[in-house]
């Protein structure tokens, strides 16, 4: 399951094609200055975009969760230690996402690649608070992202 990442990296590894990222150097800058606005120290991030298919198969194995997801975030660095985070992204549940949501799929992959980093930057999504603030959380990095 782990991805080799020199430290301050962040890469993007494709076991499903489908969607594109265009601008990944901006997308990668500003990345790191989530983690610099949040003042959570970083060292590596490794995005992994796969199938539900394989999805569900580490929400099985690692959490023992028997459903399918959009996204499983794993900080891998002890616990005083920088970021050094593995997100799996299903590119399925990304699009049937943003078509139930009436939403722009490169919005929804965005939205879900930003969740993923607040989750390493210690927000949870478990109470209907947490879910609030995340949200709101997203908004906000989607909209600086996009203006």
């Amino acid at each position: 399951m782990s991805y080799k990442a020199s430290a301050r990296e962040i890469r993007f590894h494709f076991q499903q094609k489908g969607l594109a990222i265009k601008n990944r150097h901006r997308l990668k800058t500003f990345i790191f200055s989530i983690f610099r606005k949040e003042k959570t120290p970083f060292n590596s991030l490794q995005y992994i975009f796969c199938s539900d298919n394989y999805l569900l198969e580490i929400n099985q194995q690692y959490l023992q969760h028997d459903y399918y997801t959009d996204i499983i975030t794993f900080n891998l660095a002890s616990k005083k230690a920088p970021v050094k985070g593995e997100i799996y992204i299903s590119l399925e549940r990304v699009r049937d996402n943003a078509h139930s949501l009436d939403q722009y799929i490169y919005l929804e992959l965005h939205r879900v690649i930003f969740h993923g980093v607040l989750h390493l930057c210690g927000y949870k999504d478990k109470t209907s608070r947490d879910i609030l603030l995340m949200r709101k959380k997203e908004d906000f990095y989607l909209d600086q992202y996009f203006k």
